[in-house]
């Protein structure tokens, strides 16, 4: 889009605010018996060609009516609500690679795994793995306790399944920001287009070797009438210790608050308690997501710890440039598997 035009809405069908949603039931995918036995059929033939999730594809976790079923979740996270939750997988019955298996499986079904990290983790872990607040590396899937404010990662689809849940705290939230983008069409246009400009984010020491430390994106982008958006406010703000960065403006400052502070407003947002054994994808181009402050007890057998997927949809056809895959990306060199043991039992 030529950001020197007027921003204009988008996508309005999908301008749903809290009320629209509080029936949980409409935005939750209960998996039924004939699923489970879809799903353990699935999972002893993934077993049986192979433990390591890299070996596992289509072919490898068929599916059958079930298919049909995550695939009108993919219609809805693209042209729809943008976010849905699938239960429950069976944390008694299963061990948490059996879990992980099952994700996995269900997950490639909706899409093809992304690397989430230098390391090349496809599949990520979100639990609190000792970081200092203060590391300038930090990343929000290593961080623990404190919570996260609404923000977007860096593919099409994010998935998340619980192992286990904080001892208090820790609630899952979303939050609509198509809504918000045309609520600011209306009443800031000025603000929309200041954040149609590629603004600078910190690589979190995660850029390519020769590579500055910061990246330039926008937040909106308009491509085939429909809204993308790369939100992630923190690394923005970040990006300002590097004397060669651009300045941010006073309207980009503007812009950056404003839209965070709607994204708080209870209209905008839901929250999520999510069980062991739960999932929830969100489309990471129309929802952000975040999550609250929780409490963790070690020794009572309760540390928070969540399962990541980064997710390219195949029903999305067009992408503007900048949100392409970069296949060539040296995050995908050394493909790998996120593995950090979960402390206690599902609870």
């Amino acid at each position: 889009m030529d950001v020197k035009l007027d921003p204009r809405p988008l996508e309005t069908h999908v301008d749903w605010t809290r009320d629209d949603v509080q029936d949980e039931s409409a935005w939750t995918v209960e998996l039924t018996d004939a699923d489970k036995r879809e799903l353990d059929h699935a999972l002893a033939v993934a077993k049986a060609h192979s433990t390591n999730l890299l070996d596992i594809g289509l072919e490898q976790f068929p599916l059958d009516r079930l298919k049909s079923k995550i695939e009108a979740v993919e219609r809805e996270l693209i042209d729809g609500r943008g976010f849905v939750r699938i239960r429950t997988l069976d944390t008694a019955k299963y061990s948490d690679d059996d879990l992980t298996m099952l994700y996995w499986g269900i997950g490639i079904h909706l899409g093809d795994p992304w690397p989430q990290n230098h390391y090349g983790h496809v599949m990520g872990d979100v639990t609190d793995q000792g970081k200092a607040l203060n590391d300038p590396t930090l990343r929000g899937n290593e961080i623990g306790q404190i919570g996260l404010d609404y923000h977007t990662d860096g593919a099409d689809i994010i998935g998340l399944m619980c192992l286990r849940k904080a001892k208090s705290g820790g609630l899952s939230c979303v939050a609509n920001i198509v809504a918000i983008y045309n609520e600011l069409v209306r009443t800031r246009p000025d603000l929309v287009k200041a954040l149609y400009d590629e603004l600078p984010n910190d690589a979190r020491g995660e850029q390519a070797p020769g590579h500055k430390p910061y990246y330039n994106f926008p937040v909106f982008t308009e491509h085939k009438d429909r809204l993308f958006v790369r939100f992630i406010p923190q690394y923005i703000l970040a990006s300002q210790k590097y004397a060669d960065a651009p300045r941010l403006s006073p309207l980009a400052h503007e812009a950056l608050k404003t839209v965070t502070e709607m994204a708080r407003d209870p209209r905008y947002n839901v929250y999520m308690d999510l069980a062991p054994g739960e999932m929830q994808f969100i489309n990471n181009y129309h929802v952000l997501h975040g999550r609250q402050e929780y409490q963790d007890d070690v020794a009572g057998g309760y540390k928070r710890h969540l399962k990541r997927l980064w997710l390219a949809t195949r029903y999305l056809k067009e992408r503007p440039d900048h949100f392409r895959r970069k296949v060539q990306s040296h995050w995908g060199k050394n493909i790998s598997v996120s593995k950090i043991e979960a402390v206690g039992k599902p609870n």
